[in-house]
């Protein structure tokens, strides 16, 4: 099934449509919120986990165990883009999209009910990064497919907002995250949290699951031309690698941003600039708070206004990645809270605000039949090398130098990267039928 532009496009969609919509957004946004609070909620207990898992004789030993574990799932999520992707486009989106939720309950009820070290020995970290590694598999094919459902359930001239939502549930999920880290540190005692207490955003966010597995269940199909014998990766890698390439180092000043800044911030803001553990979970309620009102703004005033996808994401990732390093002198001068919530609303904003208008940049330059392969792709490499490995990166070069810039080198250094393959890759934004050969 092709969906390219039709006349129906420019007309008022029928009340049957916009409850279809209504059920594809709810369906994608709590299946991706689901895996993102659970990334979240892990980043922000990192040092509890790392001491209820890996009990080693070192001040940042267990922190960067709990932090190279939280990484291990992004090494699954390069699989789990081929495998899933390749699934989804041989499949369909909704089988697909069932699997990935499935997989990541899974992995979070595991990481919920797992004893820790003192009870079980050596079984407790390896069960926790089972876990890990069923999560990052179900996420490398989530983006993919949830991406390119929400992008091939609208009309053309609506694919910017419906993309949009899938930025929204990640600031929907950066927030919750947040405020279940500062509300289980102001509520329980530091033994408390440390035993029991970590443990209860996860259970929490299982409830998700369910939800989201039976609205997926029941959602319409956009996509059923499989590859009959074939491989949808296979044709990726054979006709469409250069832009496999460019799109994955495209990818890479993103996603450092968003998991430097998002996830890595409270745990900055606590063991480099010394402020407060509960009042530090603040920046990445802002950040999350942030998220959904760029991704809401992009998507209903901007995308689908602006002729093209490339300069808008451009002028945002500039933007952004020019307001880091003053930013973070800033902060290392005059350490506060409020100063660095407003560094990280103000910089997660300008990010945001291009960031659905990125995938689409991408989607477009695929053919429908290897789309979501080509998505889950080069977003799982790039979030696998750059962002997954981002937090323990830093914390490896702030132990190692010492230096207090350190986040602000690599968010630089990773950004450049990111525009120099923007700049050399071609936009393409036809529609599907012109793509499919």
């Amino acid at each position: 099934m092709q969906n390219a532009a039709t006349p129906l496009d420019t007309a008022r969609p029928s009340p049957r449509r916009l409850s279809t919509q209504a059920r594809t957004i709810v369906a994608t946004s709590a299946g991706n919120a689901l895996e993102m609070f659970d990334f979240t909620v892990f980043s922000y207990f990192a040092g509890l986990i790392g001491k209820t898992f890996f009990p080693v004789d070192s001040s940042a030993g267990p922190l960067l165990l709990a932090m190279a574990t939280f990484g291990v799932g992004f090494v699954m999520r390069p699989l789990g883009g081929i495998v899933i992707g390749n699934y989804a486009d041989r499949a369909g989106r909704r089988a697909a999209l069932t699997l990935t939720i499935v997989l990541m309950m899974i992995g979070t009820a595991i990481i919920a009910l797992t004893p820790g070290y003192a009870q079980i020995g050596i079984a407790a970290p390896v069960l926790v990064v089972i876990g890990r590694l069923l999560q990052g598999l179900s996420a490398g094919g989530e983006i993919g497919a949830a991406t390119t459902f929400l992008m091939e359930s609208g009309p053309l001239s609506r694919r910017g907002f419906m993309v949009s939502w899938q930025m929204m549930s990640q600031g929907v999920a950066a927030l919750l995250g947040a405020l279940s880290g500062a509300v289980l540190s102001a509520t329980l005692s530091a033994s408390a949290l440390e035993s029991w207490g970590w443990r209860i955003p996860f259970l929490l966010g299982l409830l998700l699951g369910p939800v989201g597995f039976y609205i997926r269940r029941h959602l319409d199909e956009t996509h059923t031309a499989g590859h009959e014998g074939g491989s949808a990766f296979r044709e990726l890698v054979s006709q469409h690698l250069g832009r496999v390439v460019l799109g994955t180092l495209m990818i890479v000043g993103g996603t450092s941003m968003l998991y430097i800044l998002v996830f890595y911030m409270p745990a900055y803001a606590v063991r480099t600039l010394h402020l407060p553990v509960t009042t530090s979970f603040l920046a990445g309620c802002a950040s999350g708070l942030t998220m959904i009102v760029a991704a809401l703004v992009s998507g209903l005033w901007i995308i689908d206004r602006v002729p093209r996808r490339k300069p808008l994401v451009a002028t945002t990732s500039l933007l952004s990645l020019a307001c880091v390093y003053p930013a973070f002198r800033l902060l290392i001068a005059s350490p506060s809270v409020a100063l660095m919530v407003g560094i990280v609303a103000v910089v997660m904003g300008l990010a945001t605000l291009g960031t659905s208008a990125f995938f689409l940049l991408i989607m477009e330059a695929f053919p429908q039949r290897v789309r979501a392969t080509a998505l889950a792709v080069i977003y799982s490499v790039g979030v696998t090398i750059f962002g997954g490995f981002a937090q323990f990166n830093v914390t490896w070069l702030l132990h190692r130098t010492g230096d207090p810039m350190s986040p602000a080198w690599y968010l630089l250094t990773t950004g450049s990267v990111s525009l120099l393959a923007l700049w050399r890759f071609t936009e393409r934004r036809t529609g599907d039928a012109s793509l499919t050969h």
